[in-house]
């Protein structure tokens, strides 16, 4: 029996048994799309970066001129995530998205879009 808890101890130290979650972080840079009653956004920058640990997503955009924004979401089981992030002033954006092994896809939605292929850093 001894035997049987020291192999089991053994194999969990080594990551044996359930998977051990990879992080990985994600990046885009990009312009806006106009949204109805713009007509400024084509002229926006942002730069997103998104931090995954496990099912844990953690998130910044920075347009140029604003202040830094950040967001947290839950990946589902097909690599899917949506929440909001706050943008001040009682506004948010929609924040939505897919994960891969090497890229991704997001789409900030609100005030103007910013949506495009996100890349593995």
């Amino acid at each position: 029996m001894r035997r049987y808890i020291l192999a089991a101890i053994g194999l969990a130290v080594l990551g044996a048994g359930p998977a051990w979650a990879d992080s990985a972080m994600y990046t885009l840079t990009g312009m806006g799309t106009g949204v109805a009653g713009t007509s400024k956004c084509a002229t926006y920058q942002i730069t997103i970066d998104l931090a995954v640990d496990g099912k844990s997503v953690k998130g910044s955009f920075k347009q140029q001129g604003r202040p830094e924004r950040t967001f947290t979401a839950t990946l589902d089981d097909k690599g899917a995530f949506r929440t909001r992030a706050d943008v001040g002033e009682g506004n948010t954006m929609d924040v939505s998205g897919t994960l891969a092994d090497k890229d991704g896809r997001i789409l900030l939605d609100g005030y103007c879009k910013f949506e495009g292929k996100l890349t593995r850093k």
